[in-house]
């Protein structure tokens, strides 16, 4: 397409955003006229900046066309193995799963001997015995 056609295609949509943006104006106020008159002038900047033409020869080209099939296709195998990183990771008790499971239990531990000592590490005794009743059942 000429430059000269895809500028009057630009603008004449433009102008009818621009009418239609003057109407919610009228109805609706200021703040929606204003953002009809933004989204008016899109179509109008992207054909001086040539934007246009880009997607315009994206749109009519089997090669550009075949070049966003690969890319979609390198999107879908990215995501296809982090999905099975991730199985596997899990399916073998590796991974980060298993070593914040880790740091947990040796916190959990750390306190339960706290707990145990009683008063001589501290700590009130009814607290402690609250404490391993709800350890008990699995309550932490």
């Amino acid at each position: 397409m000429s430059d000269a056609a895809i500028f009057a295609i630009s603008l004449g949509v433009t102008l009818v955003g621009l009418v239609i943006s003057w109407g919610a104006y009228r109805r609706r106020g200021a703040g929606t006229g204003l953002r009809g008159a933004a989204l008016s002038l899109v179509p109008l900047a992207a054909a001086l900046t040539g934007v246009t033409e880009f997607f315009i020869d994206l749109a009519f080209s089997p090669v550009k066309w075949a070049g966003v099939g690969v890319a979609g296709l390198a999107v879908l195998l990215y995501l296809t193995s982090g999905a099975m990183l991730s199985r596997r990771d899990a399916a073998s008790g590796g991974g980060k799963a298993a070593g914040e499971g880790g740091r947990k239990a040796a916190g959990r531990g750390a306190e339960s001997k706290g707990a145990v000592q009683g008063p001589a590490g501290g700590r009130d005794p009814e607290m402690a015995e609250i404490e391993k009743i709800l350890r008990d059942r699995g309550i932490s």
